[in-house]
């Protein structure tokens, strides 16, 4: 029997890797619904192949693009009815209903929260590649999962890889299983050998230009800035109940040992693959079995040598933001991620430098309040503060030294 699948963020690199994988096994799993933000061709064009349900798109607008390109593009099938949804409602809604058995996160941002949070509330298989969902609401998140059966499956290559090289039948305890620490690759990003004076005129374009991963634009320069294995750290954290000096961050060039797990007998599993998204979410959609997800076998006589490296704090400082956030707890997890949000679409439209980019998250921290989370509207409330702040920072910025990351 078929199984039903929703895809959250259909149109970005992650969805179509999914679509990828439905597509080589037709049989195995349907699409239930799409969603797309901006790329409304682009998600039209998934939908005349896979035959949804439903497509869901954020404004009115988007909607009557759609539902125009749906009209005039001949229909593969005669069976062809997929309705168009609007706006976060409808996201929830495809996330949650009662046919769908397995949710693909991927929303970038914010924005995924509420739909992922849907999808664990209704108890379905959450393939979490959208990592603000722990970022911000780790413990929310985390009850969510354990109070409705649902399943918890993440899909970055890092966690996955640690999902992977933990014991089948581990349950959170690192005292129970022998494990002493995990060991979370980083590829450095673009600019792992730069210097800070280097840095600080490198261009967007530099940025997103990542050398192993085809990744979207904020995502690829949270990877030059070390952001992204800072947040994936605190992901980390909570879906394998962890301290953060609990984990290791390793810069690990080549990106072919996606992250490891080392065991007090002297052992150190570690999981092994192409830098390609398909399988991670191959394992994550068939776990436990394993399919086929079209990615190359390694030639590890071609690769011939693993590189690994410490990383440079100073040059790089949002890991320990990153790390400091976490380890303060309540809000501030929400607030660097909002910050850094900011701070990054500021750098992509070369409103502030690159090295800015920390600088103005560490601003926002120095006033972050201390304050638990106890409910969903706390993470929220936190989120939108963080952004009217980091927007004010960011004001302050510009026509200054420290639009270009100059004090």
């Amino acid at each position: 029997m078929s199984q039903w699948i929703t895809v959250l963020g259909a149109t970005g690199s992650i969805g179509s890797s999914t679509l990828d994988v439905i597509r080589r096994h037709p049989t195995r799993y349907r699409v239930y619904a799409l969603t797309g933000f901006s790329r409304i061709e682009k998600l039209v064009a998934a939908a005349l192949e896979f035959s949804p349900r439903f497509i869901v798109v954020p404004d009115d607008s988007t909607a009557e693009q759609a539902r125009d390109l749906l009209i005039q593009v001949p229909k593969n099938s005669q069976d062809f009815d997929c309705q168009v949804l609007v706006g976060e409602e409808a996201l929830a809604r495809v996330a949650s209903d009662p046919d769908v058995d397995m949710v693909m996160a991927s929303i970038v941002g914010a924005a995924g929260l509420l739909p992922t949070l849907a999808a664990a509330k209704a108890g379905k298989r959450v393939l979490l590649a959208n990592k603000e969902a722990l970022v911000m609401a780790g413990p929310l998140f985390m009850q969510a999962i354990r109070d409705n059966g649902a399943e918890l499956l993440p899909i970055d290559s890092e966690h996955n890889a640690i999902f992977q090289s933990l014991p089948a039948n581990y349950q959170g305890d690192f005292s129970q299983h022998g494990i002493e620490k995990i060991l979370l690759t980083a590829s450095g990003g673009p600019f792992r050998n730069k210097t800070k004076a280097e840095l600080v005129d490198v261009t967007p374009a530099e940025a997103v230009a990542h050398p192993n991963w085809s990744m979207g634009a904020k995502i690829s320069v949270d990877c030059a800035t070390l952001m992204n294995k800072g947040l994936e750290l605190i992901e980390a954290c909570f879906l394998f109940n962890c301290r953060a000096d609990q984990i290791q961050v390793v810069v690990h060039p080549q990106s072919v040992i996606h992250s490891m797990v080392q065991y007090n007998d002297g052992s150190v599993i570690a999981e092994l693959g192409q830098p390609d998204m398909r399988t991670p979410i191959a394992y994550g959609m068939a776990w436990p079995e394993r399919i086929d997800a079209g990615v190359k076998h390694l030639d590890l006589f071609e690769i011939a040598q693993l590189d690994f490296v410490a990383p440079d704090h100073e040059t790089f400082p949002c890991l320990n933001l990153a790390k400091a956030a976490f380890k303060r707890g309540g809000i501030s997890p929400a607030v660097l991620n909002a910050a850094n949000e900011i701070a990054v679409a500021a750098f992509l439209s070369e409103q502030i430098g690159f090295l800015a980019i920390p600088m103005l998250i560490e601003k926002v921290m120095a006033v972050c309040p201390d304050k638990a989370v106890q409910s969903l509207e706390d993470v929220l409330a936190a989120d939108q503060w963080a952004r009217e702040q980091a927007n004010r920072v960011l004001t302050d910025f510009k026509n200054s030294k420290q639009r270009v990351g100059l004090s």
